[in-house]
């Protein structure tokens, strides 16, 4: 009866939520390598060797940044461990709107991606998190596709047990775990498709299921801290854009210097060894390097170093130099945060894979594509099994 009860709420769940499922893991493999495929497209822009020429300083850079765009207040500088990548700078979160690309040897704005690529990957992201909707439906169709992914949850664990057969022999077993031939009969195919697709894919589809509901769910996001025995933060703010202070000088490239203050090409650099250093936890050099821009009389300056590809939380540590001595007052590898903010941050990146590199991006994608034929063969089972029969032409009986 158990076991009955828990195969009609398994069927319910894949009838109500199965096409969206299919939207989300179909959307899901398109963005599998998101991050590579734009991260290519944006080097196509970088600067070519034979123009890099010598490097105009971070203070010049962000006077261009502030004087040529009047109404942009830059909040971090970010700089990329390539010589012909450019110099950005972002508003956060205070600041509103796009961030500004830097030629690094000429102080000119640089197109850095493809916009046709941009708008492509964010529709599809939007596509995935809520059908692209906008405005007042916008909750609605979020809330849709979220209660669409926990049932996708109770599928999983509900399939992982309906897998097991009643009789437990190899023979059962082994039509469960590998593809067979079924000699046309199409409802075999799907069932054997389902069960094996289902099996060999259910654990790391598990990973990538429960990690976005703690995107969906506050709930679930405040879980994942109470079970570490901590507070769940409240909702914090981006950092203040550094303070526009610039005396009417009219030469392109000076900006006011505080004389007892470093440079910020040298805390950069003073950072960028820092990290280079041979320790446990720096000991591979550095991908990006983001500045968050001071105040004015600020007497240290905070920096943001990521050794990984982007998505890989555990590889992005934090610095706090001394802007008059150029040592370090704080150094906040990931390993310093509390386990639930460790967990959290991971948790973003395991919903991809990226958080395990290239390789997880890939069994995020696999799973993604096998879970279309998982919901495919399941609906194909549920029409047999619900509206086939209505269509049946009862058999006449014989006179």
């Amino acid at each position: 009866m158990f076991r009955k009860t828990i195969f009609w709420i398994h069927l319910g769940c894949g009838v109500f939520a199965g096409l969206v499922i299919l939207m989300m893991s179909f959307t899901g493999v398109v963005l599998t390598y998101e991050r590579q495929i734009e991260a290519w497209a944006e080097q196509q822009h970088y600067v070519p060797e034979s123009a890099q020429t010598a490097r105009l300083s971070l203070e010049q850079l962000q006077f261009i940044a502030l004087t040529e765009h009047s109404d942009f207040t830059p909040s971090t500088l970010v700089v990329l461990n390539d010589p012909g990548a450019p110099v950005s700078f972002t508003p956060g979160r205070r600041g509103g709107g796009g961030g500004i690309n830097l030629n690094p040897y000429t102080g000119e704005e640089m197109e850095t991606s493809s916009p046709a690529l941009e708008t492509f990957f964010s529709t599809t992201t939007a596509i995935h998190r809520r059908f692209n909707v906008t405005g007042d439906n916008r909750n609605l169709a979020r809330g849709i596709t979220s209660a669409s992914n926990l049932m996708f949850l109770f599928l999983l664990i509900s399939g992982l047990y309906l897998w097991f057969p009643k009789i437990w022999n190899w023979g059962m077993f082994r039509i469960r775990f590998a593809f067979r031939g079924t000699a046309g009969n199409s409802k075999a195919r799907d069932f054997n498709w389902h069960h094996v697709f289902g099996i060999w894919s259910v654990i790391p589809l598990i990973f990538v299921v429960t990690t976005a509901t703690v995107f969906y769910y506050p709930w679930a996001n405040n879980l994942l801290y109470q079970v570490y025995g901590e507070e769940p933060p409240s909702q914090g703010q981006g950092p203040a854009p550094a303070t526009r202070n610039i005396s009417a000088q009219e030469n392109v490239g000076s900006v006011p210097f505080i004389p007892e203050f470093h440079s910020s090409d040298q805390l950069f650099i003073n950072a960028a060894s820092y990290i280079e250093q041979s320790s446990s936890e720096r000991s591979s050099g550095w991908r990006q390097i983001s500045l968050t821009l001071p105040e004015e009389n600020s007497r240290t300056v905070r920096f943001v170093i990521d050794q990984g590809n982007g998505g890989e939380p555990h590889k992005r540590h934090a610095l706090v130099l001394s802007r008059e001595t150029g040592e370090v007052t704080n150094w906040e590898p990931f390993s310093s945060q509390s386990r639930g903010s460790q967990t959290r941050s991971i948790v973003r990146y395991l919903h991809t894979g990226e958080a395990l590199g290239i390789l997880g991006q890939t069994i995020a994608g696999l799973v993604s594509l096998t879970s279309l034929f998982m919901v495919w063969t399941g609906l194909a089972l549920a029409w047999r099994r619900l509206i086939s029969p209505l269509y049946r032409k009862k058999s006449v009986p014989a006179a």
